[in-house]
């Protein structure tokens, strides 16, 4: 199983630390560490990593990060890291062929939460997001948080920062096939500045973005401050299994 993990980006609201966001600790672990920690525990044996912003100090961290987990890791430098996110989904996944799992490397995400995403891996088409329906928790912050308009099957009918009408929030977690890539592609030609949320919502206007309902699953997108200091109470929670043996995954020929 193939996954991409986007670590290119400023992280300006954690710009006061002396790290770079991915390298960030939480529980004595960097949060890229524990991105690659907890897929490998649903069967990720090869991770591309986006490196952008402070790349240098990122990629020295991969060997002892592969070593530690049993996951192959592989740079991919973004030389222009300042533009949208969908840029940095494109590098990645030109360098896989068929599907993967797609995460953020300032998200922690439980074991429990990956499993249930990794059901779809083996999808034929679009791209299925891990969503939460508990919309006002905690762990999420309204002034940064990515929303979604469901359809009555659960597909996505919106997707962006700037609903007004939601029911569900992104959770940073995908199963991706090659049309998430080329839908982000497709959006830019039309316009678009290219973020993943474009492409997103370039695959639900064809009714090809679904849902997997993860709702009641841990999970935190570590973006600030405050963030920071509520993910580490709790990832004893979150990442509790992340020291445990890989599961096996089975993908369908």
């Amino acid at each position: 199983m193939n996954a991409v993990i986007l670590a290119a980006g400023f992280g300006s609201r954690l710009s006061a630390m002396r790290t770079p966001k991915p390298l960030v600790e939480v529980a004595g672990v960097s949060l890229l560490e524990w991105s690659v920690r907890q897929m490998a525990v649903v069967g990720v044996t090869r991770a591309v990593i986006v490196t952008g912003h402070r790349a240098d100090e990122i990629e020295a961290r991969l060997p002892g990060i592969a070593q530690a987990t049993g996951v192959a890791l592989e740079p991919c430098r973004m030389a222009d890291w300042s533009r949208p996110n969908g840029h940095s989904v494109i590098a990645g996944a030109a360098r896989i062929s068929g599907n993967y799992l797609l995460v953020m490397a300032d998200h922690l995400l439980s074991v429990g939460l990956l499993q249930r995403l990794v059901t779809d891996f083996d999808r034929g088409a679009g791209v299925a997001l891990a969503i939460d329906r508990g919309v006002d928790g905690p762990a999420i912050d309204p002034a940064d948080a990515t929303w979604v308009r469901c359809r009555a099957d659960g597909s996505i009918a919106q997707i962006g920062k700037q609903l007004i009408r939601y029911d569900a929030v992104d959770c940073g977690a995908f199963i991706a096939t090659p049309d998430l890539a080329q839908a982000i592609v497709e959006a830019i030609a039309e316009g678009a500045s290219g973020s993943l949320s474009d492409g997103m919502q370039c695959l639900a206007d064809r009714e090809l973005a679904d849902t997997v309902d993860v709702t009641g699953e841990l999970w935190i997108d570590v973006d600030d401050p405050a963030m920071l200091a509520l993910a580490q109470v709790m990832a004893p929670a979150i990442v509790g299994r992340g020291a445990a043996q890989p599961i096996s995954h089975q993908v369908a020929a």
